[in-house]
């Protein structure tokens, strides 16, 4: 049995509230080798609650969009799972 996890990029200073200890929990999954959180930016509408979401496949994995408030910031996953998969196990860290 292989105990490998996978690597977290720090590579900004700001960060969304709560997306670090999320991405912690979710780099623990199996066929996720990295997390790269990107750009930081600001959106009209509100979203009250922290929300993970997967936007486009990209090669090698998918980039997903976390939401709070009116901040918006991208987030790089590169997986060998499924979006099912993927999606499934960031709404079990998500609770």
């Amino acid at each position: 049995m292989k105990n490998e996890q996978g690597r977290l990029v720090l590579n900004h200073s700001t960060h969304i509230p709560g997306l670090i200890a999320l991405l912690e929990k979710l780099i623990k999954v199996e066929g996720i080798q990295t997390i790269t959180p990107g750009v930081i930016g600001s959106v009209r509408a509100h979203s009250p609650k922290f929300k993970l979401k997967i936007s486009v496949p990209i090669r090698g994995g998918f980039k997903a969009i976390a939401r709070q408030g009116k901040t918006v910031q991208e987030v790089f996953i590169l997986t060998t799972l499924a979006q099912e998969q993927l999606e499934n196990a960031i709404a079990q860290r998500l609770k």
